[in-house]
């Protein structure tokens, strides 16, 4: 018994000790790593190959053997060639943070590098209920790089545009809808909780050093004055108002003062508002293209360093959570 307590006491420390020193060196070379190590790339797929591939593999599996060898030998006799017009389709699901827009301006760069505006386009996938508005503001800018590069641009909605999503969305020459997807939103809120009376009940102090009349109008710690929750209603009325003014540029035929009211409707609401252009799901748009355009998948993905594989980045992450939150907290959204 003493044999096998010292015995498994070895172990314990053995297997500790190859642990600590494995933990050191994975830092160490996380450490050393250049930063090109968390980039990554963009990945372009064939769309249209994958579509024909699976239609011929169930034509073959529905066909008797007679039909199935004369349909192979009209195949074979005509085969297809590769179309010269090209469609790009990315897809976009944004969160509240906005922090797809990263991925969304690689593959929008890289599109742009390729596509040649006299026979390509590019299809957006939209599902976004919106969030902070300049992390939608931005992603709305991306997408005008491609109508400013004189590109065709089509944004699909299956779910939901609304809010920083429709911002996202009115960019596009057409927008293409479900006829159940939530669209519209042109509206502003911000919101946040004030714990200053929590403090004061429990004897805390809590200081707060501006400079600038302005630099902070509501806090959530500190007590609120009448002055600064007008200031800040100002604030989301003016962001609001760019909001409209955007949304109009891009949609001039709509009665703004109707649909900017921050309420929401279902797309064949939508379409009579002038919100849509077209009902129809975003894959039978994408079908309508095939035999007239190549079509590929454009998506990026971000290569993880060495720490975050080995779950290391976690620490990092909470960090980064917890700071996001006392941003969010503070942040106007629409």
């Amino acid at each position: 018994m003493t044999f096998l307590f010292e015995y498994g006491l070895f172990l314990a420390k053995a297997i500790t000790i190859v642990l600590a020193i494995g933990g050191v060196i994975i830092l160490i070379v996380g450490a050393s790593q250049k930063p090109k190590s968390a980039t990554g790339e963009v990945e372009l797929k064939d769309l249209s190959k994958k579509l024909k591939r699976n239609k011929q593999d169930f034509i073959e599996q529905t066909l008797d053997k007679k039909a199935l060898k004369a349909h192979l030998k009209a195949l074979k006799k005509n085969k297809e060639e590769q179309l010269e017009a090209k469609a790009f389709v990315i897809n976009f699901d944004g969160s509240t943070d906005a922090h797809e827009v990263n991925s969304l301006r690689e593959e929008i760069t890289a599109v742009l590098q390729i596509a040649d505006k006299d026979k390509d386009s590019v299809i957006v996938n939209i599902d976004s209920g919106g969030g902070v508005v300049h992390g939608y503001g931005l992603g709305a800018s991306q997408l005008k790089r491609i109508t400013n590069a004189e590109l065709p641009l089509t944004v699909c909605v299956d779910k939901i545009a609304a809010s920083g999503g429709y911002m996202m969305a009115c960019v596009a020459d057409k927008i293409v809808a479900a006829p159940f997807s939530i669209i519209g939103s042109i509206g502003v809120i911000a919101q946040i909780p004030n714990f200053n009376k929590l403090l004061k009940k429990n004897d805390i102090d809590f200081e707060m050093i501006t400079s600038g009349e302005f630099k902070r109008t509501l806090t959530l710690f500190g007590e609120n004055t009448d002055k600064g929750r007008e200031k800040f209603q100002q604030d989301v009325e003016s962001t609001h108002g760019l909001f409209k003014e955007f949304v109009q540029t891009h949609r001039a035929d709509i009665e703004l003062e109707k649909v900017a009211t921050g309420d929401y409707w279902f797309a064949m609401d939508a379409q009579k508002l002038g919100l849509v252009d077209e009902l129809n799901t975003g894959d039978d748009y994408v079908l309508s293209l095939l035999e007239s355009h190549q079509i590929y998948t454009v998506k990026y993905t971000s290569k993880k360093t060495l720490p975050e594989k080995f779950g290391l980045g976690v620490s990092q992450a909470v960090a980064s959570a917890t700071n996001n939150l006392w941003t969010k907290l503070q942040d106007i959204k629409w």
